[in-house]
This record gives structure tokens, C-alpha cells and sequence, in this order.
């Protein structure tokens, strides 16, 4: 059963009488993407809601208000800021940890049905590439100045080093990547 009320602009809403507790949540909804386009409309051209009929009745045009609160939420994209945007050493370093993770999916099997130590000095060399190309972007994300940089990556590079090392040492002295997974499985 759906009744009408209506609101002190004598717009009518349909409402269920089981759909109180959704309503909130479709006002905030509505309040951010009213948010987000206001703040988009500044400074550079749209993103969201282009030619959205829903939206722009809700938010009044930036040359019919004044507000100095937004001033502040301008986005500046220039082209200067890329890192390196002359260059195609990030697309060639993106398509090779790419191909590398395809490379693992396909040596998972290859290790389980033919393990020699051709395949485990693979293994070695792939997951320890992996991991260092992995730890690098955390390092990247999250480490700040100029120092901490150099000396993450110093860490990462050490780090790197002893696990390809002593995988290798592993595959040579041990029984290798390949059997010892198989004998973790087998107990």
C-alpha cells in the first residue's frame, strides 16, 4: 500500500510505508552526486552528469550563485604535473608486469606437471620480480622525501636480492620450489 505526502513545497513523493530507512540514504546519495558535479563544474569542464536531466534541476548553475566556499575545490590539471609524459617507460613497465602475472598463472601448472629446475629457477626469478615490482608501488604510494625514498628502495633492493638468493640457494641444495609445494600438499 503506497500513499502520497506532500512536502512544504507542495511537491508530492511516493512513498512506501516500509521505505523510511532507504529514504536517508537516497538524500545523501543524491546530496554527494550534487557534491561531486559542483565541484567538477569548477575549474575544468564536467566529468559526471554532462547531460543529466535528474541532476540539474538540483543544483543551481555556477553563474546563478555565489559561493566562496567552492573556490577552494578547483581542480588544476595540467600537463606539466604527469611524471614522465613524453615518455613510454610506464606503459612498457605496466605491459610487462602484465605479462609477467600471465607468465605465473601459466608456470603454476607447468611446475606441478613437469617440475625440473629449469621451472624452479623460473619460479625463483618470476615471483621474486613479482614481489619487488608489488613492494615498489607500495613504496611509491606511501613513502615521502627525498631520503625515505632512497632508502626504501635501498631496502627493497636488498630485500629483492636475498629472496631471488635464496630461492636460488633453495632450488640448488634443496629439493627445489616445484617438489617442496608438492610435498606441502601431499602431508
Amino acid at each position: 500500500m503506497k500513499r502520497f505526502i506532500s512536502s512544504h513545497r507542495s511537491r508530492a513523493a511516493l512513498v512506501h510505508p516500509g521505505d523510511s530507512s532507504h529514504l536517508g540514504l537516497v538524500v545523501r546519495i543524491m546530496a554527494a552526486l550534487v557534491r561531486i558535479r559542483s565541484v567538477c563544474c569548477r575549474g575544468v569542464s564536467p566529468l559526471l552528469f554532462r547531460s543529466c536531466s535528474l541532476i540539474r534541476p538540483l543544483a543551481v548553475q555556477k553563474k546563478d550563485r555565489d559561493c566562496p566556499y567552492l573556490i577552494s575545490a578547483k581542480i588544476h590539471a595540467t600537463p606539466s604535473s604527469y611524471a614522465g609524459s613524453g615518455s613510454k617507460a610506464a606503459s612498457l613497465h605496466w605491459t610487462g608486469e602484465r605479462i609477467l602475472s600471465i607468465v605465473l598463472l601459466g608456470l603454476a601448472p607447468v611446475a606441478y606437471f613437469y617440475p625440473v629446475p629449469a621451472v624452479d629457477y623460473s619460479l625463483a626469478a618470476a615471483l621474486t620480480l613479482h614481489g619487488h615490482w608489488g613492494l615498489g608501488q607500495v613504496v611509491t604510494d606511501y613513502v615521502h622525501g627525498d631520503f625515505k625514498i632512497k632508502m626504501a628502495n635501498a631496502g627493497l633492493f636488498l630485500l629483492s636480492t636475498v629472496t631471488f638468493a635464496g630461492l636460488c640457494y633453495f632450488n640448488y641444495h634443496d629439493v627445489g620450489i616445484c617438489k617442496a609445494v608438492a610435498l606441502l600438499w601431499s602431508k
